[in-house]
């Protein structure tokens, strides 16, 4: 079943017809990605996830990793698709030429991302996960590291990780314990332990990279005294692979993603663990945060995969299930209909395209920011950077949390058959859940969203945010997005208002009254974002509806507009609930006695 999990055509509709994303040629750096180029990748991408991923989705949650005599064994089809990313250059995509790359923007990257998410996560988890480790490597490592590290990982022969969380220290990393001392010869032993660490070991690579937080003898306490490493499972010496002390003493049974493993490690128990430092000391964080943000938007990207794939398998479910008759059909001898005649069901499918091509032509805008604010160069730059950092924990949050809902209705599509193993939804209802949890909780973001991003620079990134809806407001010129836009607009300027309210209560109250509700913060700053890039879809799609002759590109934009007042009609009153408690005086959980919840 779902031999469909995501559409090109909606890609490429984003792509082109929504971000005209080969307007990113005016940059010297990205001057070779025309139409064309973005055509032929997403193509080898989807390739590549036809064949070495999706084939395997299901197979790896059945016959799952487990560890056994100290190694942990993953099912053959890892190896396989790790390996077929990397030869397409997509570890090293982001690479300059002379560097072995392809001067690719994340853009394009991020875009085949989704397909291979929707695909396979457990696999593409892997190989993305390593691209960010050589990236950290690529941007602060010395020359001796990058030249050690940087082939065997972009050519799929090793794994890289990211490894941050610590028994006592999760997202405080304030409280992080492992740690570092120079031994004199360049090298630092290192000793923790460190939990969670998804890909942190696998017999499908050869070795495998920690790219480690840890703090070096003497260094301040807090943030500011953290360092980052490069701890490998083996490391070279006379030209072999040797043994680094880094001791896998478990990874965890998992509520889904069971091809994707997370690994307890122990580093230094034997006095014989050697890291390797990346940049300068006491800088580590602020390097980690560059693999943070890509890791954020990749947690995004992942959940609107597998929210892809979810929504693609129930419609075509409700195209084939017969069941029931319209309320009108009194005749019971009338033939049934496929339930996607039912308008409950209907609804249901447009929540599910709402959550996923939102979520989708959402993050693809935030890439291009990024782009933007890579290679960019004055105003155009800097704007784009301050509004891709607001965009970030929406970019991450908003997949995440809906991709749950979003998987739900689509189980909910299937009925009893939903609930079972004999079709995939069950899968991915478990296999979404973790994204919410992963790169930092909705609460983690809503924190960073409201209590960093909105106030910071005297809210120059919420002053562009609300600049940029409303240009989009003003560009709407059809008749559906007309009516949109005036929506949005109301809902822009009752979230500013909102945002004025909370930020007097900053000044006013303190900083505990002030973030009590910042997730609830976040999830009304969602629903209008995903709102203004609903926006953007509903001009585009008005815009194709009156230049095309196709009847099947005209079921296309109608479809997308039908999305758009879906969204705006459905999801977007949501926004008066939160809209309502964050303007109210009560204070229900400060105030809150622990005594009174247990």
């Amino acid at each position: 079943m779902a031999d469909q999990y995501v559409s090109i055509r909606n890609l490429n509709f984003i792509l082109h017809e929504v971000l005209n994303i080969s307007s990113l040629s005016k940059f010297d750096y990205y001057k070779d990605y025309d139409k064309d180029s973005w055509d032929m990748a997403l193509q080898a991408a989807k390739d590549i996830g036809d064949k070495h991923l999706f084939p395997s989705y299901r197979i790896m949650d059945k016959e799952k990793a487990y560890f056994k005599d100290g190694k942990v064994w993953t099912h053959p089809a890892l190896k396989e698709g790790i390996r077929a990313i990397a030869e397409g250059g997509w570890i090293s995509s982001h690479q300059s030429y002379e560097d072995g790359g392809q001067q690719m923007p994340s853009t394009m990257v991020n875009a085949a991302q989704v397909i291979w998410y929707a695909a396979n996560a457990n696999i593409s988890s892997h190989a993305f996960l390593t691209q960010g480790a050589a990236n950290l490597i690529y941007s602060f490592g010395s020359k001796e590291l990058q030249d050690s590290y940087l082939g065997q990982l972009t050519s799929g022969a090793w794994q890289g990780t990211m490894a941050l969380t610590e028994p006592d220290a999760g997202s405080s990393l304030s409280d992080l314990t492992s740690s570092a001392e120079e031994q004199g010869d360049g090298t630092y032993k290192i000793l923790g332990q460190k939990i969670y660490i998804s890909g942190g070991d696998t017999l499908a690579v050869d070795n495998v990279v920690h790219l480690t937080l840890a703090r070096i003898k003497g260094a301040p306490d807090g943030t500011r005294g953290i360092s980052l490493f490069v701890v490998p499972k083996f490391r070279s010496e006379n030209g072999d692979l040797v043994g680094n002390d880094v001791i896998t003493a478990g990874i965890y049974g998992k509520m889904g993603q069971k091809g994707y493993v997370a690994t307890h490690l122990m580093m230094g128990e034997n006095e014989n663990c050697h890291g390797y430092l990346v940049g300068e000391p006491n800088k580590g964080l602020s390097y980690m945060f560059q693999m943070m943000n890509e890791a954020r938007i990749g947690t995004g990207l992942l959940a609107a995969g597998t929210a892809s794939a979810a929504y693609y398998a129930s419609l075509q479910y409700a195209n084939e299930r017969v069941q029931g008759r319209l309320p009108s059909q009194k005749n019971p001898l009338s033939p049934p209909i496929k339930i996607i005649e039912h308008a409950d069901v209907k609804r249901m499918l447009l929540y599910q395209r709402a959550i996923v091509e939102g979520s989708i032509g959402f993050l693809m805008f935030c890439s291009r920011l990024s782009d933007v604010a890579s290679v960019g160069s004055g105003q155009e730059k800097t704007d784009a950077n301050n509004l891709f950092e607001i965009l970030t924990p929406i970019a991450k949050s908003y997949p995440a949390e809906w991709g749950n809902f979003s998987v739900s209705q689509a189980m909910q599509t299937l009925g009893g058959a939903g609930y079972t193993d004999d079709f995939p939804i069950e899968q991915m209802y478990r296999d979404i859940r973790v994204n919410a949890i992963y790169e930092g909780t909705t609460g983690i973001h809503g924190l960073d969203l409201l209590g960093r991003k909105v106030v910071s620079g005297n809210g120059i990134s919420f002053k562009l945010f609300i600049e940029a809806i409303q240009k989009t407001a003003a560009r709407a010129t059809g008749d559906h997005g007309k009516k949109l836009a005036q929506l949005l607009l109301y809902e822009a300027k009752s979230l500013h208002e909102c945002t004025l309210h909370l930020t007097g209560l900053a000044a006013k109250e303190g900083p505990d009254v002030f973030l009590a509700d910042a997730t609830l913060y976040l999830e009304y700053f969602a629903l209008v974002t995903i709102g203004w890039q609903w926006l953007e879809q509903c001009i585009a799609a008005e815009k194709g509806l009156e230049q095309t002759g196709s009847s099947s590109d005209k079921d296309f934009y109608q479809g997308k507009i039908q999305t758009a007042r879906f969204y705006f009609h459905y999801e977007i009153p949501k926004t008066r609930s939160r809209h309502m408690t964050l303007m109210g005086n009560e204070k229900i959980t400060l105030e809150t006695k622990k005594e009174e919840i247990q």
